[in-house]
């Protein structure tokens, strides 16, 4: 895979939140791995309590399998959780950060480490969403578990909408999808966005957002 010629570490990561709106919601897992030259050299899955008072929607409960008892019981502060995802990135000369829809997991995560001035340790990473090149790839549906199937993964991952097991598939993801065509340092801060709705949420200035057409006639960076 071509990324290793440019980035020293990847980190891949997903994020379970009480919701998607980014200013009012918030991180209860968190999950990542970190590959150095092709082998896993590090992880964190760590779920973060809820602020005194907040409720957990029984939908998310329904999703995640994740209960607001056991996020009393074995969660962390946001502060520890911040400081243990960047621990994943220190050391690192050129760091890349990726994930499967990595606008909305990376909007959490600003605001899980701006409060600890932490957002600093985002400025080094660069970002590569595997969902654009997923886009690119194949029509629609375009949730992980469709391209888990597209690429015949389901022995080797699992979308269960738990952080660790989601960040493994999407590593496994962009593996696949590099043998399949070893251009994915092409999309690095490269993000399609939906052709009529653009970008959703906070834009992250280092990234390029390019609108994402259905028709796929040729790849997302040789539009203008």
């Amino acid at each position: 895979m071509r990324l290793w010629e440019q980035f020293d570490r990847i980190v891949v990561f997903d994020t379970e939140t009480t919701g998607i709106d980014f200013g009012r919601d918030r991180i209860i897992e968190i999950g990542a791995a970190a590959w150095e030259g092709g082998a896993e050299t590090g992880e964190m899955d760590l779920f973060i309590r809820l602020p005194e008072g907040r409720r957990l929607d029984p939908f998310i409960t329904r999703l995640t399998g994740i209960t607001e008892e056991r996020l009393a019981s074995e969660g962390v502060g946001d502060r520890e959780a911040a400081e243990a995802f960047t621990g994943l990135l220190e050391g690192a000369e050129r760091p890349l950060l990726a994930a499967y829809n990595a606008q909305f997991d990376l909007n959490f995560l600003f605001y899980l480490l701006q409060p600890w001035g932490l957002a600093g340790a985002l400025k080094k990473p660069r970002f590569l969403d595997a969902l654009t090149v997923y886009r690119d790839r194949k029509d629609y549906p375009h949730k992980l578990e469709n391209a888990i199937a597209a690429y015949h993964l389901e022995d080797r991952a699992v979308n269960s909408h738990r952080a660790v097991d989601d960040a493994r598939a999407a590593a496994l993801l962009l593996e696949e999808m590099a043998g399949e065509r070893d251009d994915l340092e092409r999309y690095v801060d490269l993000f399609g966005v939906h052709p009529k709705y653009g970008v959703s949420g906070r834009k992250i200035a280092s990234v390029t957002y390019r609108r994402q057409p259905y028709d796929r006639l040729r790849p997302l960076y040789e539009l203008e």
